[in-house]
């Protein structure tokens, strides 16, 4: 017997705080009863319903890691009709499986996929401060004060960006190309605080997520995570490993 919101969020229904959120209104139903209480416990094989639907538990979650190639957009369905990044994934997975957290259309990088509810929230919820790494091609050469003030937090449409780690790593050909390391995630910030400070970002990859890396994937290519790098990620965010975890 398990908590039920554990179950839940196993199912992918969401982040246990959700699920909770859905036993305290009356919306679950374990083998026909109706259930409120938040102590409730059910078995894997309980008939346990969210608003009259029956939810499904994988034996294991799927933990899918993709370089997301520019052109192609972060959702499951485009109703503009646009390429998305489901595309990119074995047909027999796509519909298990969502992504954690975005990227732009036409940035490229680490992109990460899952059914596991509570590792998806924590991932992508501030409190927990998980970095994101970014390699930024942009155009000239940033002064070090131009870096500082990435460094201090850059004023941006909506407040004040948080700290970001800067660094210059190369330039030449009238662009430079900068590491930038960031632990919140605004809609393109990386873009928006390049030009913030004069350094428009021509090409975006993100190579790591807390302790997740790119490596050398190759673009468009998906792998499944190793049980090593599943551990790592739940890790960083104060979770337990997973009893079963995909091979590796």
């Amino acid at each position: 017997m398990q908590r039920l919101q554990k179950l839940m969020a196993r199912a992918g229904v969401g982040s246990r705080r959700k699920c909770e959120q859905f036993i305290r209104e009356g919306r679950v139903s374990v083998n026909g009863e109706v259930v409120t209480k938040l102590g409730a416990r059910a078995k894997p094989d309980d008939d346990i319903r969210v608003d009259g639907r029956p939810i499904s538990l994988p034996t294991d979650h799927v933990y899918l890691l993709l370089n997301k190639p520019p052109g192609y957009v972060t959702t499951r369905s485009d109703p503009h009709g646009r390429p998305t990044v489901m595309e990119l994934l074995p047909a027999k997975l796509r519909r298990r499986v969502y992504p954690v957290g975005r990227l732009d259309e036409d940035t490229s990088g680490l992109l990460l996929f899952t059914d596991d509810g509570e590792l998806t929230q924590r991932l992508t919820h501030p409190s927990y401060h998980v970095p994101r790494e970014y390699v930024a091609d942009v155009e000239g050469t940033p002064s070090e004060s131009a870096l500082r003030k990435l460094r201090s937090g850059v004023r941006l449409e909506g407040g004040r960006a948080q700290p970001a780690e800067a660094q210059l790593l190369h330039t030449g050909e009238g662009e430079s190309r900068l590491r930038i390391v960031l632990h919140e995630g605004r809609n393109r910030q990386v873009r928006r605080m390049c030009a913030a400070i004069g350094y428009p970002v021509r090409r975006l990859r993100r190579v790591a997520m807390g302790p997740l890396r790119l490596g050398e994937l190759s673009l468009g290519e998906v792998v499944p995570l190793r049980r090593a790098q599943i551990a790592a990620l739940r890790q960083a965010v104060m979770l337990p490993p997973e009893d079963h975890d995909q091979p590796g």
